[in-house]
């Protein structure tokens, strides 16, 4: 029986990516819902290639324009709009696995809806990790949900780790998160308040949307990682380490108890990651382009801790900050920088402010102890007021 996949952000690079892997394989899997936040072009024409069942878009507006198109183009796929819609695909019976490929909070309740109607959930978000943080792991506990992570650096720690996870804390002495270093690698730092938008876009190795490409820039991606590899892999903060790695070959690492360290290479493709998270505990093919080591260029490694990389990127030690701090910190520090990444894309801040807002915002909003979805999303949207007005006045 082939597998039915909903596909959570289907229009932005690892939805795509995802169909295409998906494609590869039409005897196993079967695409039974895709949803997208305004793309209305990009989602129909999905739908008319891949006629899905449903089709879901973020608001009334856009989805009615799709629902016109699919029924003047005749496609049996019920169109829906809301984002309690697409909640409800990401739990519906008929549904076995989730790609959650949403960008940024907005993904948090329907991954916390897959994960407590025990879905095969591929995490591509990894703001709902950040954010959700013990609440979230909890629904996937209570639901009986098989998470498997498809960023890159934790599907590598994910395939290093041994399979059986009780193991996980008496064998493994640290995981080691690979970085790029983005664009601005060896960029004066004193020169990061000129950064354009298009410049910070300009990823030397993955092909990412615009906002994970900025965060890529700034490394507060790799900040969000730590924090979500915490949750995931149930380590300490000391236990996580972050290394520059430009060539983008080795994905990450774990070492053990022994000092022995298990690495997993591979090309810098998702496809790879979310292939292997598609048939786990198996493999299958995904497109992605093979390792060729007799070409391979020199792999090297820089530590996050010398001064010009402590200047380039400030908001990565925010990581540990966080998780030392209360639980509501993390989904702080998300709220803030997702306005400010925003900000900047949209020219009223500068490049080098993005870290202004983020240590600002945490350093104003009341923490609490998140208990319910609810409370959660209401610390969002005040975190989310508080960087605004921060933004505004540096504008």
């Amino acid at each position: 029986m082939k597998q039915r996949i909903a596909i959570l952000g289907s229009t932005g690079s690892i939805g795509v990516n995802t169909l295409e892997v998906l494609s590869l394989h039409p005897d196993h899997y079967e695409v039974f819902a895709l949803t997208a936040s305004t793309s209305v072009d990009a989602l129909f024409a999905q739908c008319c290639l891949h006629k899905p069942a449903f089709a879901i878009m973020a608001d009334a507006a856009s989805g009615r324009d799709l629902k016109q198109r699919c029924t003047a183009e005749g496609l049996a796929v019920e169109v829906l709009w809301g984002m309690q819609a697409i909640a409800d695909i990401a739990a519906h019976p008929q549904v076995d696995a989730v790609m959650a490929a949403i960008v940024g909070a907005a993904g948090l309740a329907p991954c916390m809806a897959a994960a407590r109607s025990g879905k095969r959930l591929l995490l591509a978000n990894k703001e709902a990790l950040v954010v959700g943080g013990h609440l979230f792991m909890d629904a996937v506990q209570a639901g009986g949900a098989t998470l498997l992570p498809i960023d890159s650096e934790h599907s590598a720690i994910f395939q290093s780790l041994p399979d059986d996870a009780s193991t996980w804390k008496s064998l493994v002495d640290k995981i080691i998160l690979t970085a790029s270093g983005g664009p601005f690698r060896a960029r004066a730092p004193g020169t990061l308040g000129t950064v354009t938008p298009l410049e910070a876009c300009a990823h030397p190795n993955w092909v990412m949307g615009r906002k994970i490409s900025v965060d890529s820039a700034t490394m507060m991606n790799k900040a969000l990682e730590v924090i979500e590899a915490k949750f995931l892999f149930g380590m300490e903060p000391r236990q996580i380490e972050v290394v520059i790695h430009p060539q983008s070959v080795i994905h990450s690492m774990v070492q053990f108890v022994d000092n022995s360290v298990v690495a997993q290479l591979g090309t810098p493709d998702m496809r790879g990651p979310i292939a292997y998270g598609l048939s786990w505990p198996r493999r299958i093919q995904s497109g992605a382009s093979a390792l060729d080591f007799t070409r391979l260029a020199a792999l090297t490694f820089e530590p996050f801790s010398s001064n010009d990389h402590m200047l380039r990127y400030p908001g990565l030690s925010l990581a540990w900050r966080v998780l030392e701090g209360p639980d509501s910190s993390p989904a702080v520090l998300n709220a803030a920088n997702e306005i400010a990444v925003d900000a900047f894309l949209n020219g009223r801040i500068r490049f080098d402010q993005i870290h202004h807002v983020n240590l600002e915002t945490l350093g104003r909003v009341r923490f609490m102890r998140p208990d319910s979805l609810d409370a959660l999303i209401a610390l969002d949207l005040e975190s989310r007021s508080v960087a605004l007005g921060i933004a505004q006045g540096l504008g």
